[in-house]
């Protein structure tokens, strides 16, 4: 995707001078939205500005904490003041009540309290969070923030890095522990990792809170990214990670339905896929997930076991 420079219009006036802020908007977009961080010249030849002039704009927002180099410094990141800026955005977005409702619905449908999650640095935060009806229940608030190599929602999203990216966010370990379960080795995670990648399914059965059960499906971008989570959770034994399997197609239906509120208006078109197709897809990956379930049971009871 290609940034020329921003020309303002107006109403027939006539052209008016390149927007310097509107460039620089279009760098920042740039950065964002690059798979891998861009380089000076990557930046340049996007933009079709002079390299002293991308130069002195990215050095700009790097002062202003809206851009940071990489650990390599010879490429460009989002800063951490634009990361927090843009959670804010979501966190007030005028379509929070769209994705509300559709996390009420998945709620209505299963029972059990649902949370749409994003990143922020190490952390996962509940963007939207619906409770459920039921009288025991875990009590948590939009805004809440939890760990990420102990939470359904955190193991997804870190699943869809690179080893070294999580190596870089988390450090080498011993991780934090809050219960019996909760993986503190960093290597032991990698693993658990490469079975969420092969699932697509987060879950965690007492690793943040005793008596928890939570499983996770990602929310993806246009591009196809993940961008978030859509998590249920509820305590044992009312929830268990076979009864959590069964929600999964709900959870995916609300995934997508709250992928589209990212879109822009033109590109929300609706996707028709025929309801023959879409069973067959759950149970393709209903089967993978009974695998990785087999898989974490076993890994849970292994580390029971050496404690």
């Amino acid at each position: 995707m290609a940034f020329r420079s921003a020309k303002l219009h107006e109403d027939g006036d006539g052209d008016i001078a390149a927007s310097s802020t509107l460039r620089a908007f279009a760098l920042l977009e740039r950065i964002a939205l690059a798979d891998a961080p861009p380089s000076l010249d990557e930046l340049t030849r996007a933009s079709a500005l002079p390299k002293p002039s991308v130069h002195r704009i990215v050095r700009l927002l790097m002062r202003g904490g809206l851009v940071e180099r990489d650990v390599n410094g010879k490429r460009y990141t989002p800063g951490t003041r634009l990361c927090a800026l843009a959670l804010a955005v979501q966190m007030r977005s005028p379509r929070r009540e769209e994705r509300r409702a559709i996390l009420a619905r998945l709620v209505d449908t299963i029972g059990e309290t649902c949370n749409f999650n994003m990143l922020d640095g190490n952390e996962v935060v509940y963007v939207e969070r619906v409770e459920t009806r039921a009288n025991v229940r875990l009590h948590m608030k939009a805004g809440s923030r939890v760990p990420l190599h102990c939470t359904a929602s955190g193991k997804l999203l870190l699943s869809a890095m690179p080893d070294a990216a999580v190596h870089r966010l988390l450090g080498r370990g011993p991780l934090e522990r809050y219960t019996e379960r909760t993986i503190v080795d960093v290597d032991a995670l990698l693993r658990a990792l490469a079975r969420i990648r092969a699932s697509g399914v987060g879950t965690d059965v007492s690793e943040y809170l005793e008596g928890s059960v939570c499983l996770a499906v990602p929310v993806r971008d246009a591009r196809g990214r993940m961008c978030a989570a859509v998590a249920v959770h509820g305590p044992a034994p009312r929830m268990t990670l076979r009864k959590g399997y069964a929600f999964l197609p709900a959870m995916r239906e609300a995934a997508e339905a709250i992928a589209a509120t990212f879109a822009p208006p033109e590109a929300q078109a609706p996707r028709h896929v025929p309801t023959r197709q879409v069973d067959m897809i759950a149970a393709q990956r209903s089967r993978g997930a009974d695998n990785a379930i087999q898989e974490d049971a076993r890994g849970d009871a292994a580390r029971v076991e050496s404690t």
